[in-house]
């Protein structure tokens, strides 16, 4: 299994990105998929998660902003990030934990910054 994930950038406050990551390989049922962040000298911290066709939990700093979304058929995964704003730099990771053989799956990463 392989997540390879794009869409970061610079970005003024107030604007807009959208990051994409592409799954390859299979990744059983129940599985939880998401995003995460690590700003500079802090923990890893969820942004968004879902688990299997549920709906999505996101961390009370993105709701309202940040939108999940998947197309099943291109096995990709979305956050559409709205009205960002400074704190939200960070360097993003897409994640996918296959509940069913306890292993989890991590892309890349994408940094996203934003300038006030």
């Amino acid at each position: 299994v392989q997540l390879q994930a794009s869409g970061g950038g610079l970005v003024r406050a107030g604007g807009s990105l959208r990051l994409s990551c592409v799954v390859s390989g299979t990744i059983n049922s129940p599985a939880v998929m998401g995003w995460y962040r690590q700003a500079p000298g802090e923990q890893r911290e969820p942004v968004v998660r879902v688990v299997d066709s549920g709906s999505p939990t996101y961390g009370e700093s993105v709701q309202g902003r940040f939108i999940f979304s998947r197309d099943n058929d291109e096995k990709t995964m979305y956050l559409q990030m709205n009205n960002l704003r400074p704190e939200d730099t960070a360097v993003y990771f897409c994640g996918a934990h296959d509940l069913r053989i306890l292993k989890m799956y991590w892309g890349q990463g994408t940094l996203v910054t934003v300038s006030s």
